[in-house]
């Protein structure tokens, strides 16, 4: 089998990468290879179960075609200031001008047209000058939210798109290895679901595998000497309180992203992710890996508003497996809830005691992940995480108050995969000739809209 371009990876990064290219009227001849399933196949059973069902070969919400984020919440972040350190690599006025570009082309395909934060100009200043006092920054973000079963049906018409327009998509489909000769990459070897392995040979490999997919490119960096380093991990926990504590920030932000360096370490520590109305869900990675997530719909609404807090953790020599000590973090937790998402008040976490699930039922914050367990996460959370998020926790209420009640549920594991940076030029060309590497597994995206602009910015380079 042989293509120009073989894209390895079916989420926004290589969807734009396709994308891009035909809409330039581009002639190549185009490969995507997913292991998840197709947008129309991809169905999580929990909705119905109450409980996850860890499906098999692959998690249905973190595989398949438009990736894990899409699936989520699928927010479209309208600046270059979010969404991770693309802009150092191209430049922030590219990155600006490709995201507007990017937006127009979301709309095209059904996006909606509101967009989040950027009415009440008076009130976010009010915001923020309560952050400055808090000692943390606020990045007052224009949202496009997509909704989760919007994001959906829009992929759907994009997955149908790309397929009218010639370009072959092979779903079920695992790229095992890629083939490098003389420094040259010639292709991959895959393997269809249930089938031998195959090589397809291309001119050009664009490795797109996603946040699911970074651990498996480290290995195919260290193996095939891509030049790369080890980069940032993000360890924290997802927090839910009811809606009424976030109402003034949901109203005039839709997502308030905050910044902060708390004492005594400095870590730098974040809010990502925020879902007004949302539920709090539960993804499974490889090996049973179960991490906490959130997604939040156009209709169906909770009494509750969920985020993730971040703590980013940059090791140094001797160290240079980030992944793994994240991995290493969720295993340990997932051990102590039985193979559960745990969750804790905040409230017990500076008692010093566990949560029972009898307390959970007297509180005003109802749990909207039913099957998590209710424990001890400080007994496998790092003791320095733990100690910036319970700071942080103190600082966001400042500017919340009400955001560090008792009450307030803190669900983990939170982890992002995205440490593993790949070194490239600012045509996405690797040491390895033919080789580029795109979106949150490439270490230089972390969201739908960056690692989209990515794949747009992509295709041009390969018209």
């Amino acid at each position: 089998m042989k293509y120009d371009v073989l894209i390895i990876g079916a989420g926004p990064s290589g969807i734009f990468t396709a994308i891009e290219m035909i809409r330039n009227h581009s002639t190549k001849k185009i490969l995507i290879v997913e292991k998840g399933e197709a947008v129309e196949n991809r169905h999580c059973p929990k909705s119905q179960t109450q409980k996850c069902m860890s499906c098999s070969p692959y998690c249905h919400i973190t595989a398949g075609f438009s990736g894990a984020g899409a699936f989520s919440d699928g927010k479209l972040s309208l600046s270059c200031e979010v969404g991770g350190t693309l802009p150092e690599l191209i430049g922030e006025q590219k990155a600006q001008e490709t995201i507007n570009y990017t937006d127009k082309i979301y709309l095209e395909f059904g996006a909606d047209t509101r967009v989040e934060g950027v009415s009440a100009p008076d009130k976010i200043r009010e915001i923020r000058k309560k952050a400055i006092n808090a000692n943390l920054k606020l990045v007052d973000c224009p949202i496009r939210h997509l909704g989760t079963e919007m994001a959906q049906k829009l992929y759907q018409r994009v997955e149908a798109y790309l397929i009218e327009n010639g370009v072959e998509v092979l779903f079920r489909t695992e790229c095992i290895n890629i083939i490098v000769e003389d420094n040259v990459c010639k292709g991959a070897v895959i393997r269809e679901r249930n089938s031998a392995e195959r090589t397809v040979y291309a001119d050009e490999v664009v490795i797109a595998s996603g946040r699911k997919g970074a651990d498996w490119l480290e290995k195919i960096c260290v193996e095939h000497n891509v030049e790369h380093s080890p980069g940032t991990v993000d360890i924290g926990v997802r927090v839910e309180v009811r809606s009424e504590i976030m109402e003034e920030v949901n109203d005039v932000l839709y997502e308030s992203k905050l910044i902060g360096y708390p004492a005594p370490f400095r870590n730098k520590v974040r809010t990502f992710c925020q879902n007004p109305g949302g539920f709090v869900a539960q993804e499974n990675y490889d090996n049973n890996l179960a991490v906490v997530n959130g997604h939040s719909f156009k209709e169906l609404k909770s009494d509750n508003t969920n985020l993730a807090i971040l703590c980013s953790h940059n090791f140094s020599t001797p160290f240079n497996q980030p992944i793994e000590y994240a991995k290493k973090v969720g295993e340990l937790t997932n051990m102590l809830g039985a193979g559960h998402i745990l969750v804790q008040r905040y409230g017990d976490i500076l008692d010093g005691k566990r949560t029972w699930e009898k307390e959970l039922s007297f509180s005003n914050v109802k749990p909207t992940l039913p099957d998590a367990v209710a424990g001890d996460i400080t007994a496998a959370v790092p003791y320095r995480t733990m100690t910036n998020i319970i700071n942080f926790i103190k600082s966001v209420d400042n500017v919340v108050p009400g955001f560090a009640s008792g009450e307030t549920l803190l669900y983990s594991p939170e982890l992002k995969f995205y440490s593993n940076r790949i070194k490239m030029d600012k045509h996405f060309n690797t040491n390895i000739k033919g080789l580029h590497c795109l979106g949150d597994s490439s270490g230089w995206t972390r969201g739908l809209m960056m690692a989209s602009i990515m794949g747009v910015l992509m295709g041009r380079e390969l018209l």
